[in-house]
């Protein structure tokens, strides 16, 4: 491992078998215009071609890491990811999602123009048809944009830790994660620039649960 920098930014990508959309994922954030940053991308015990297809990537690039353990689902996955990264900020990028090369650019902006915000969320591009279970009435659908995506989180490694992460629950650990946040630090929800890319995969929560 190679740790000759200190990142600005550290890139949490937890997946598991999602090789097929990795590529894409990776190189939107390669092609991102703020370049002090750090992928780290926590495979959660894929059984496809995972490795093989990230493994040009890891030899090319010095700022992006690969961790891999056995299956624990995305929340605890995400922490793996936070405790191993080196950025003063975390955020987060689902490895079917991408982000527009702008993202993390924007983000500091955001986060260096009102530095008492300790954490943000939003902006972010889908299909404004997709409905899913609403977490406090598992009855009841609601559209995604009443949703908190964990995805578009950017903000304080120190209010990570001091939360000690996301908590493994079966279902909106962002949620919970928002929740737990805003009754302790300074949050933000923000509906532009619209840099996040969401899509939701065949076999994703939000579908299934």
């Amino acid at each position: 491992m190679r740790f000759s920098f200190t990142p600005e930014i550290s890139v949490i990508m937890a997946t598991f078998n999602r090789a097929r959309h990795l590529e894409t994922a990776v190189e939107s954030v390669i092609a991102q215009s703020y370049k002090e940053w750090e992928l780290i991308i926590v495979d959660d015990g894929s059984s496809d071609n995972t490795g093989e297809t990230l493994d040009p990537f890891i030899r090319k690039y010095a700022n992006i890491r690969y961790l891999k353990h056995s299956n624990r689902k995305a929340a605890l996955s995400r922490n793996a990811g936070i405790q191993a990264s080196f950025g003063r900020y975390i955020t987060f990028l689902d490895s079917d999602d991408h982000y527009l090369p702008e993202h993390l650019e924007t983000r500091m902006e955001i986060i260096s123009r009102l530095p008492e915000i300790d954490l943000i969320t939003g902006g972010y591009l889908c299909d404004d048809t997709i409905m899913v279970r609403d977490c406090k009435n598992p009855g009841k659908l609601i559209n995604i944009r009443e949703c908190t995506l964990g995805g578009t989180f950017f903000g304080k490694k120190e209010l990570f830790s001091a939360l000690r992460g996301f908590r493994p629950l079966d279902y909106a650990e962002d949620t919970d994660l928002w929740e737990r946040a805003s009754a302790s630090y300074s949050v933000k929800k923000i509906e532009d620039p619209k840099t996040y890319v969401y899509r939701r995969a065949d076999d994703s929560t939000t579908l299934n649960y």
